[in-house]
């Protein structure tokens, strides 16, 4: 059993940068892949970014590449999104997920793929 707890969301403004962070309890954290998925008012939620066990290894949705950066620090437990250069459509809630193993999935963009999942924390962009 992993739990997740996501805090960094907020208010910011179009051009300005946040970095959520996701602290992982339970389990060992290192033995999970982790994704950050986000879910915009009226649409269905999203991939977002993904990353393996080590860090060495991550996946981003297409249209998000060049603003978000995810990373992992397994000796706090954490993993991180960087979001630089928000826009207003940006604004959602953001999730964390871990998967059942160490490795990312074939279908690390699904998120059938992820075993657990935080509560999610808000991001909203003003124009």
């Amino acid at each position: 059993q992993v739990q997740l707890v996501e805090s960094g969301g907020g208010l910011v403004q179009a051009g300005g940068s946040l970095r959520l962070s996701c602290a992982a309890s339970g389990r060992t954290f290192s033995r999970n892949a982790m994704g950050w998925f986000r879910q915009a008012p009226g649409k269905e939620r999203e991939f977002a970014a993904a990353i393996n066990w080590s860090g060495g290894t991550t996946r981003y949705a297409d249209s998000l590449k060049g603003r978000f950066t995810i990373s992992r620090d397994n000796a706090k437990n954490t993993i991180y999104l960087q979001i630089d250069s928000l826009k207003p459509e940006d604004t959602a809630v953001y999730y964390c997920a871990a998967e059942g193993s160490q490795f990312l999935s074939a279908r690390y963009y699904s998120d059938a793929s992820y075993d657990y999942w935080g509560q999610g924390t808000q991001v909203t962009v003003s124009s």
